[in-house]
Parts: structure tokens; sequence; C-alpha cells
């Protein structure tokens, strides 16, 4: 499988942006799908974006479109999760995964077998 490592995490006032960055071990284009899930205290983990696997299909959670961006850099094996107009709801433990059974990535979170370790995104009001 392969790893994962999430960064670009913080404290961030409402209303302001975060950049939150994935490294995969190996390459991902054409072979997984990548998504971002979270995970408030006390609250199941739940879907917030994903991309597939060639990079040309992005899907949002409701709650969260119009406000973040997914994205890929295939050279770097990274994936990105631009975060802007952020709101105190948005505070989790953000978690890469990845996907090598679902082209087109998905919201639910058993098809991805490739987890990070999380990084958490604070915003106060």
């Amino acid at each position: 499988q392969v790893q994962l490592v999430e960064s670009g995490g913080g404290l961030v006032q409402a209303g302001g942006s975060l950049r939150l960055s994935c490294v995969a071990s190996a390459r991902t284009f054409g072979k997984y799908a990548m998504g971002w899930f979270r995970q408030a205290p006390g609250k199941e983990r739940e879907f917030v974006a994903s991309i597939s696997w060639s990079g040309g299909y992005a899907d949002y959670a409701d709650s969260v479109k119009g406000r973040f961006t997914i994205s890929g850099d295939n050279a770097k094996n990274t994936v990105y999760l631009q975060m802007d107009s952020l709101k105190p709801e948005d505070t989790a433990v953000y978690y890469c995964a990845a996907s090598n059974v679902s082209p087109r990535g998905s919201t639910d979170s058993r098809v991805y077998a490739s987890w990070g370790q999380g990084t958490q995104v604070t915003v106060s009001s």
C-alpha cells in the first residue's frame, strides 16, 4: 500500500485559508484516487473531497462545495486541499486517503485502503 503523509494544518481565524498537502510514497496518477476526510471530536469521520486517479474528476461534500478545492501535482506525488472561507465548524483532524479500487474516488471511506496520520485544523471564531 502507498504511504501518505499530510501537512499544512494549523490554527486560523474564521474566514481565513489553509492549504493541506498529502505526499504519497509512490506514484498515484493513474493508480490511486485520492480523498480527504475529516473527523471532529465526538463525531464520525466524514467525506470532504476526492479526486479521480486521472485527476479529471473531483467531488465535494455539500458543506465545503465552493470553499474547498482538491488538486494534484503528479510530478510530486502530492494532492492538495485548498480551504478558503473557513468556518469554526470546519475544525477537525483532516486525513488523506488513497484508493486503488475506485478510479473516480468515492465518498465511502471503506474503499480507501491507505490513510495518513492526520493533520489538525482549528478555526477560531
